[in-house]
């Protein structure tokens, strides 16, 4: 978990609640989580009929959201108001809206939790309210997490619900999901349905809930290209082609551009050695020896060509320059190029 994330959660768990937090940047996971526990335990049931607001940044003026905050709770010992999408807020960096947030932001309502929910963005940080927000209130900027980051994120989220999972069942999760947290506990929580806790979570269990075919996937096709496997790789790219619905193209070209970048990366790292390759790319320490191997099958020219390939077809699927050429035909012809 987020160092940052952790520590907010801790004094919460205790029943300590600061009067205003703002919560931004571009991993949304850890804003959501925050301020979801701060919406579901600040207060009672009872209490929150009167004392609990949620608004909208693009509903909500700078002023209006003060009104609510400064109201004083009613039978209760605090308010909450929750604005989510507070990057929408239309007054929010406009000088008449951004000075009232900052004269309350030094002064806030000892009896109100006001919650600011920035989202994939930071406070402009040229301006006053943007320098001096982050000291007047409990602030955490959230980034997206590296690679190397992700297996440890679904070790822990899984562990915290009571599973167990096996270490090459966390890595097909995050290299079929990505750095979207969100979306990747979503997955998690589709693998625990139904699953025993007393049972390890295995690799071909999560390729079966969450729909990934165990032979002919994206996976695969990375190891038939970085082990120039002509056939295995001409077998999945035909499975793809007959069928496009479960097997989009753009995004299995994004997938592949993000490997092969970092090939082109990793040819401009000095220690090639598994443990050099997991600090300079930021990778999982169970992939260094794919990448290993990928540096040996493609030279730095022979990337630098793939790269440009993949941009080519990325291009061609959204409609640029495709002439006649179907999903299937363009792919086909990519994977005929990168090997080569």
């Amino acid at each position: 978990m987020d160092a940052s994330a952790k520590k907010i959660l801790e004094k919460l768990k205790t029943g300590k609640y600061d009067p205003v937090y703002l919560l931004q940047g571009e991993e949304t996971y850890y804003i959501d989580l925050i301020s979801d526990y701060i919406e579901q335990y600040a207060l009672t049931e009872s209490e929150k009929s009167f004392n609990q607001v949620v608004v909208y940044g693009k509903d909500s003026s700078v002023a209006s959201i003060l009104t609510n905050a400064k109201r004083f709770p009613m039978m209760a010992e605090r308010q909450v108001v929750i604005v989510r999408e507070a990057q929408d807020i239309p007054d929010l960096n406009k000088e008449a809206g951004s000075k009232l947030l900052l004269d309350y932001l030094s002064q806030p309502a000892p009896t109100t939790v006001l919650v600011l929910c920035h989202k994939n963005k930071t406070l402009d940080k040229r301006r006053e309210l943007g320098k001096k927000a982050e000291h007047l209130a409990v602030s955490a900027t959230f980034k997206k997490p590296y690679d190397n980051q992700l297996a440890d994120f679904v070790m822990e989220y899984v562990s915290q619900k009571k599973y167990l999972m096996e270490e090459p069942a966390s890595r097909v999760l995050t290299e079929y999901v990505g750095n979207d947290l969100n979306r990747l506990a979503n997955e998690v929580d589709k693998v625990l349905i139904g699953h025993n806790p007393k049972e390890t979570i295995s690799a071909a269990e999560v390729m079966t809930k969450v729909g990934i075919s165990r032979e002919y996937n994206i996976f695969e096709l990375q190891k038939a290209l970085i082990n120039k496997d002509w056939l295995q790789a001409s077998k999945i790219v035909s499975y793809f082609e007959a069928n496009p619905k479960k097997n989009p193209s753009i995004p299995m070209i994004a997938f592949l551009y993000s490997f092969f970048s970092k090939i082109l990366a990793a040819h401009n790292v000095s220690d090639h050695s598994p443990q050099g390759l997991t600090s300079s790319l930021k990778i999982s320490p169970y992939a260094a020896k794919d990448y290993l191997l990928a540096l040996k099958s493609y030279p730095q020219v022979k990337a630098l060509q793939i790269i440009s390939l993949l941009r080519s077809a990325d291009l061609k699927l959204k409609g640029v320059n495709a002439g006649n050429e179907g999903e299937g035909q363009i792919l086909k012809e990519l994977v005929f190029q990168i090997l080569v």
